[in-house]
């Protein structure tokens, strides 16, 4: 069902970029939820590289607008080299999370290996949040708000030029699904950007179905499609181990349709899994709801299909 057979697990445990500690600790969560093998058992071959080691989280106030910017950039270099890596040796990158700033440094790696190999991209975006902050607008300062905008060149130098190019990818590519939180100057810069944003409103308007169709208009076998999961676009209703959680997100018949059409593409080439916090988790309920929408991704369903 994927581009690739071979999936390569990176571990990245660091809260770095988030305003509450223990994503720190989502790697483990998912594998002690048995993510690989259950990907094992859909018949990919599954290979764990272990956890990347960047800087300690010093838990410091924000500078000129900026929490840890310093550790950020490093974390996020890591896993931009970690990422690049495994998509050079023919292998399919699963990030595993900590919070969601890194996702700078994958789809960085992710959009180069796109110029490189000539394919094009499509990023699905699922959250709750935009993530389209900047130093001006961010009400905190955690960077795991502004990894949108920083793809897009909106941002730090030292986080937008991550890898040597700026912008990184056309807001066109995107597609963000399950949005219910967007601050003040945020609201500004996506539409000033065109961000393509199914908000849960339109979700509600039209239903999971349609959004994922004009979601995934336009993929094709020259499509590599990058799936950004942070946890929280599901509703705390089921999955509760989240430092971040806004209520009115999508159920769980909902999400699973969703990974189930984002299968049926063929496509999907790289993924991350965002944000997972056993510390405010229930026995690891949110970690294995995640390994079984992630199986879903992969093409688990109920019926055997074309």
């Amino acid at each position: 069902m994927s581009l690739s057979r071979t999936l390569a697990l990176i571990g990245a445990p660091t809260d770095i970029g988030a305003g509450h500690r223990g994503a720190v600790m989502g790697p483990e969560a998912l594998r002690v939820a048995g993510l690989g093998e259950a990907l094992h058992e859909r018949g990919l071959e599954v290979i764990d590289t272990g956890n990347l080691a960047g800087p300690a989280n010093p838990w410091l106030p924000p500078t000129e607008g900026y929490r840890h910017l310093e550790q950020v950039v490093e974390w996020n270099r890591l896993v931009m080299e970690a990422v690049q890596a495994e998509l050079g040796k023919g292998r399919l990158p699963v990030l595993l999370g900590g919070d969601h700033c890194l996702a700078l440094g994958s789809i960085k790696a992710v959009a180069r290996h796109c110029r490189d190999t000539g394919k094009k991209l499509r990023i699905l975006w699922l959250d709750a949040h935009a993530d389209f902050n900047t130093s001006d607008v961010t009400p905190s300062g955690n960077v795991h708000g502004m990894p949108v905008a920083c793809l897009c060149g909106v941002g730090p130098k030292s986080l937008t030029h991550l890898g040597g190019d700026s912008p990184a990818i056309d807001p066109g590519v995107l597609r963000q699904i399950g949005i219910r939180s967007v601050d003040q100057g945020e609201k500004r810069l996506v539409k000033e950007y065109g961000v393509d944003i199914y908000d849960m409103r339109y979700i509600d308007e039209i239903g999971m179905k349609r959004v994922m169709e004009e979601a995934l208009e336009g993929i094709d076998d020259q499509t590599h499609v990058h799936v950004s999961f942070d946890v929280d676009f599901l509703d705390p209703s089921i999955a509760p181990g989240v430092g971040t959680t806004v209520p009115g997100g999508p159920n769980y018949r909902e999400a699973q349709l969703v990974m189930e059409m984002i299968a049926d593409t063929g496509r999907l080439g790289s993924l991350d899994i965002m944000e997972l916090n056993p510390a405010y988790d229930d026995h690891n309920r949110t970690g294995k709801l995640a390994v079984d929408l992630v199986e879903s991704l992969f093409g688990k369903s109920t019926l055997m299909r074309d």
